[in-house]
């Protein structure tokens, strides 16, 4: 759930399916106190309590859920989740490591012109995965012994052209493609 979607029905509804759910909430989402957990002095989360989301009345949700605030460089996070049986620690680390895969989705879709999936099953999104990647590496690799540059959109829009004309000649200078 991505907190642009933020919606509590879902919520009680993933946890009506049996489904966890690791979320960020919108800071001015009303928040009806049941519990407030007691926290770790050494840690960095500022709360953790068991409420109920949203306003009285018909945008509340039905199930209770748990809510983790922390502070990092200035920035404050409110995650909600069904999982009661880890730490707050835990839950702003799985947030986190939610983030940096959608960092490098992001990063995937930028330099390797990627823009969704072609398998659905986890082997085939491996493969696709591990294919980008090491496609990726040999232009690094190409890049840096031929020009001494990394990857650029330039470079690659160069070699694009050159795999669909096969029958162009090598040119053998800086300013364009070298075959290997």
């Amino acid at each position: 759930m991505d907190r642009g979607y933020q919606c509590h029905k879902l919520s009680d509804s993933l946890q009506g399916d049996g489904k966890s759910f690791v979320c960020r909430v919108r800071k001015n989402t009303k928040m009806g106190l049941i519990t407030e957990y007691p926290l770790n002095p050494d840690s960095h989360i500022i709360f953790d309590r068991l409420v109920c989301l949203g306003a009285s009345g018909v945008s509340r949700t039905e199930k209770p859920v748990r809510v983790v605030g922390y502070r990092i460089a200035g920035t404050e996070y409110l995650i909600t989740t069904d999982r009661h049986d880890l730490t707050a620690e835990q839950i702003a680390l799985i947030y986190k490591l939610r983030w940096d895969i959608e960092k490098f989705f992001q990063w995937w879709k930028k330099h390797l012109k990627v823009y969704h999936l072609i398998a659905r099953s986890e082997y085939g999104v491996m493969v696709q995965l591990l294919s980008g990647l090491i496609t990726y590496l040999l232009m690094a690799i190409y890049c840096q012994r031929h020009y001494d540059e990394s990857v650029s959109a330039m470079r690659l829009r160069q070699i694009r052209i050159a795999i669909h004309k096969p029958n162009l000649p090598p040119i053998n200078n800086k300013d364009n493609l070298l075959f290997l």
